[in-house]
């Protein structure tokens, strides 16, 4: 088990082969709930196991959280441990408990905007009063800073197992090229230390509408094909490019980030 540490803070470099946890970027003074006494360098330290921070699940690997009015549903297939679950206000999510999500510790109302949170789609709920998801009004991506491509929208993503439902509204895409569970991201971006800020230089031909179904399909060895109305934010917020039709690399060797330039073809790019 490797670590390394500065100031307050302690990053489990591999994974806790006991646990299957991984630690990142944890701050010691903020440590509650099942904490364990490590020595690092001759010093006591204090990690926490967070089963929100979970690794190397089995991919069928899929957990329900019943609640009277509404269930949680949380694939692992699908999850990036972006946290917007575990740091959401509230008992909702607790990391360390078990379970760690508990419906019934919250409204129904709460719930639902605290899951629509997630980027992935890891988090889905069954609403049992029979209201489901709504679809967003816009179709939207977002590159992320040195990570993936966040959708959200009336999505359809082409090769999507049946059973993730959660795509087919927020979806969290690769674009470094090194994913193993292409199109979606699994993290693989940190440890090939992708690089790109999420600056757009286009601005597109522009909208008559808003909404409408955005079809996702991935060229083989070849980029990400939007097509739908769509709107894309640059990594700073700012609505940077909008059209019906988009080439999106996913090989992570355009020079001209986020949209492809035929680079997949140089470096020999293969999506599976």
């Amino acid at each position: 088990m490797g670590f390394s540490y500065t100031a307050r803070t302690i990053t489990l470099i591999k994974d806790d082969k006991e646990s299957g946890y991984l630690h990142k970027g944890t701050s010691i003074n903020t440590l509650s709930l099942r904490e364990k006494e490590l020595s690092i360098n001759g010093s006591a330290h204090k990690v926490v196991r967070l089963p929100l921070c979970r690794r190397n699940l089995p991919v069928s690997e899929k957990k329900v959280f019943e609640g009277n009015e509404i269930a949680v549903e949380w694939d692992g297939r699908l999850c990036i441990h972006i946290a917007e679950c575990g740091r959401s206000a509230g008992e909702l999510f607790v990391g360390g408990r078990d379970p760690w999500c508990v419906p019934d510790h919250s409204t129904k109302t709460e719930v639902r905007e605290i899951v629509e949170r997630c980027p992935s789609g890891a988090l889905t709920y069954e609403d049992k009063g029979g209201t489901p998801e709504v679809v967003a009004d816009e179709n939207t991506l977002v590159v992320v800073y040195d990570g993936p491509l966040y959708v959200s929208g009336d999505l359809e993503v082409d090769g999507a197992s049946a059973d993730m439902p959660g795509v087919r509204f927020r979806a969290a895409l690769c674009r470094c090229g090194r994913s193993a569970n292409k199109p979606f991201c699994d993290n693989s971006h940190l440890k090939a230390r992708f690089d790109d800020h999420g600056a757009v230089g286009e601005k597109g031909p522009g909208l008559s509408k808003k909404g409408g179904k955005l079809s996702i399909k991935s060229l083989p060895d070849g980029p990400l094909l939007l097509e739908g109305n769509l709107s894309i934010r640059a990594g700073n917020g700012r609505v940077a490019w909008q059209g019906t039709r988009a080439s999106l690399c996913r090989c992570g060797a355009s020079e001209n980030k986020p949209f492809c330039d035929g680079s997949h073809k140089q470096v020999g790019f293969k999506s599976s």
